[in-house]
This record gives structure tokens, sequence and C-alpha cells, in this order.
């Protein structure tokens, strides 16, 4: 915990750093909670603390996206209205299980969730092509989509590291849209999940402010970058960079948790 001995300038700078790095890799794939989360912890701040202060700061790292990708985003609105209670309602669960369960289980099945992903964005364009005879509105889509869009709007509310790619998994495997409408559908509901988890943690309370407000301020700054770089490469390299987030963030996590 070496940032805990720095004054407080010194530390809001790392906050607002991390914050920026952060807002950058979660406007082009996510994953950005891993910068975020052990800047706090190493800063002194507790885990529990820096969870719920890096769920709120990371807000604004998706409003870059959702202005880039808006146009988009337009096609689907009734889309993304139908999928609201799924993602309200799974966040909140998260945030239940978070603040009044044991965080220790819940953690360990976290590696396996972020791999899965990968794995079945990484193999998306397969299964896409497998049910290409299906129709957008097809039960089966319909079914995968909401379903899953739920799961992951209840890890999104407990934890949230790689929630993108979990998004970007369900999306690719549920809808047979390009990669470029997929990452505009992803970020919005990313916001919106984040969004109502860190309502919900506001109120509760606990917050690192000090914290939380350069973070705000940092991943608004790296969300419009990342969402500028998105824009700006191939769907192929776009693909690698999710994968490779992905592979990672599993890492990341199998070996920490």
């Amino acid at each position: 915990m070496f940032g805990a001995q720095l004054p407080l300038v010194g530390r809001l700078a790392i906050y607002l750093a991390a914050g920026i790095a952060a807002g950058i890799a979660n406007g082009i794939a996510g994953g950005g909670t891993f910068i975020t989360f052990p800047t706090l912890i190493a800063t002194g701040i507790s885990a529990l603390q820096a969870n719920v202060s890096t769920t709120v700061g990371v807000v604004p790292s998706y409003l870059g996206g959702v202005a880039e990708f808006r146009t988009h985003i337009r096609r689907h609105q009734r889309l993304i209205t139908a999928l609201l209670p799924s993602c309200i309602l799974g966040a909140a669960a998260g945030c239940a299980l978070l603040l009044r369960g044991s965080p220790g289980t819940f953690r360990h099945v976290v590696p396996w969730l972020i791999g899965a992903g990968t794995v079945l964005f990484a193999l998306s364009p397969l299964v896409t092509k497998r049910l290409a005879h299906l129709e957008h509105d097809h039960s089966s889509r319909r079914w995968a989509l909401f379903v899953g869009v739920f799961l992951v709007s209840i890890y999104g509310g407990y934890f949230g590291a790689g929630l993108g790619i979990l998004l970007l998994a369900v999306l690719a495997m549920a809808l047979p849209f390009d990669i470029k409408e997929l990452q505009g559908l992803r970020n919005l509901i990313s916001l919106i999940i984040n969004l109502c988890a860190a309502l919900i943690f506001v109120v509760h309370g606990h917050l690192a402010w000090d914290a939380v407000d350069m973070l705000l301020i940092g991943t608004l700054i790296g969300g419009w970058l990342g969402a500028i770089l998105i824009r700006h490469l191939s769907p192929g390299v776009v693909r690698i960079l999710v994968i490779a987030t992905g592979i990672v963030t599993t890492y990341h996590l199998a070996t920490t948790s």
C-alpha cells in the first residue's frame, strides 16, 4: 500500500491517471475496473469501499462510446427499451449480493465467467453463421439475449470488471449485428447497468469520495479517447483487442482471486 503514504495531492493525481487509463480501456473493450480497483487498494482503501467507489467512478467512461456510436444505437431503440428491466433488476440483484452476501464465493467464479465470455465472443462469428437462418426476433435468440443480459447485469452490479467482455459475448451470440453496432449497444447497456449500481451505492454510502471525484473526471476523458480510437480501428482489430482484453482479465482474476 505504497500509495497510502503519499500526500493527498499525490493520491488525487494517481486516481486521475488511473481513471483516464480505465476510461480508455472501457472505451475499447472493457476491463477498466482492473486498473482502478487495485489502484484504490494500493492507496489504503478497503476492498469493499474500493469496489463500490470504482463502480461509481467509471460511469462516465461509457459516455464517449454512447456518443460516438449514437447512429448505431438509434437503430435499436425498441430493443434497448425492452432490455431495460433486465438491466435494472439484474444490477439491483448484484448490488444486494455484494452488500448483504459473502463476496468470497462469488469472486471465485468470476475468472470462469470472464473466460467463458471471452471464448463465446471468439466463437460468436461461427455461432452467428450457424444461427443465420433464425430471425432476429426468434424465441431462441430473444431468450438467450434477455437471460444473458440479466445474468451479466447481476455480475455488473456485484463487481463489474470485464463487464464489457461478457456483454459483447452475449450480444454477439444473440444478435446478427456487426462489431460497431455491438460496440454501441455494449456501451449503452454498460452505462445503464453501472448507473443503476452507482445510484444504489451512492444511497448506501461508504464511498471514498476523493477517489470517486478524480475517477469521474479521468474516466470521462479516457472514455472519449477510447471511443475515438475504437471508431478508427478495423472490425478485425477490434475483435482481437476484445479477445486479448478478455484473456488478460481472466488471467489477472484467476491469479489474484
